[in-house]
């Protein structure tokens, strides 16, 4: 695990995971990166269509207890190789909600480069619920139709998070984030930043289509109950 007040060591760190990743993936992402992009292609396509009364009712009560306020929340996010786009989510906060953070910084309930906050006051009453259930997230469908995110990966991280990383944390955006992935199913918010990275380097390097499957089926086992999720 990287100790960012040991500079050396992070060095190294950082050089043996990106040699080991290597290793382990050598001769394999071809054939997964073609047959991943087509399951992305085609899962969010059908999870759009099924999904879509979900859709419409979660926008009527977000437009119900905020007539003003937009359905939809757009946030930049850094994706593989540091590249930038709009993620989208249902709206679970109120609409000044990023003009409130700083002052809740301090309450950070999650060491390290993530801010996750339990009873965050900016949560609306619909938006706590869709937030408990994930269902806030099936808006990033569409980012995983675009390209932008993939069905499976690490979570794509906010610009400010990723300032505060060492290399070592910068490893985890060596592949596309993901709606869920090995984090999520684990123990999402009850394991610090830390565990998440040392997670998501562990998936990459293991990665593999069976993998991903198995992420999924978890996904949905949790997706109407995810008591770690907030």
């Amino acid at each position: 695990m990287a100790l960012r007040y040991d500079m050396e060591l992070v060095a190294r760190l950082t050089d043996f995971e990106r040699k080991r990743i290597a290793a382990q993936n050598n001769g394999k992402l071809a054939m997964y990166t073609t047959v991943k992009r087509g399951m992305d292609v085609a899962g969010s396509l059908v999870a759009l269509a099924l999904f879509s009364p979900i859709f419409a009712v979660t926008a009527t009560l977000i437009k119900l207890e905020s007539p003003k306020a937009p359905v939809f929340f757009q946030q930049t996010r850094i994706g593989k190789n540091g590249r930038k786009f709009k993620m989208y989510k249902f709206r679970s906060m109120v609409p000044d909600a990023e003009q409130k953070l700083a002052a809740l910084l301090e309450k950070n309930e999650i060491k390290g480069a993530m801010f996750k906050l339990k009873d965050d006051p900016r949560i609306t009453r619909i938006g706590r619920f869709i937030r408990k259930t994930s269902i806030d997230e099936l808006p990033q469908l569409v980012n995983v139709l675009k390209g932008e995110m993939s069905l499976v990966g690490p979570r794509p991280p906010l610009q400010r998070e990723v300032e505060e990383y060492s290399d070592y944390d910068k490893l985890r955006l060596s592949v596309s984030g993901g709606c869920t992935g090995l984090w999520q199913v684990t123990g999402r918010s009850n394991l610090s930043f830390e565990q998440m990275v040392e997670l998501d380097l562990e998936y990459i390097r293991k990665r593999s289509i069976r993998g991903d499957l198995k992420i999924i089926f978890r996904t949905f086992k949790l997706l109407l109950g995810a008591k770690d999720a907030f």
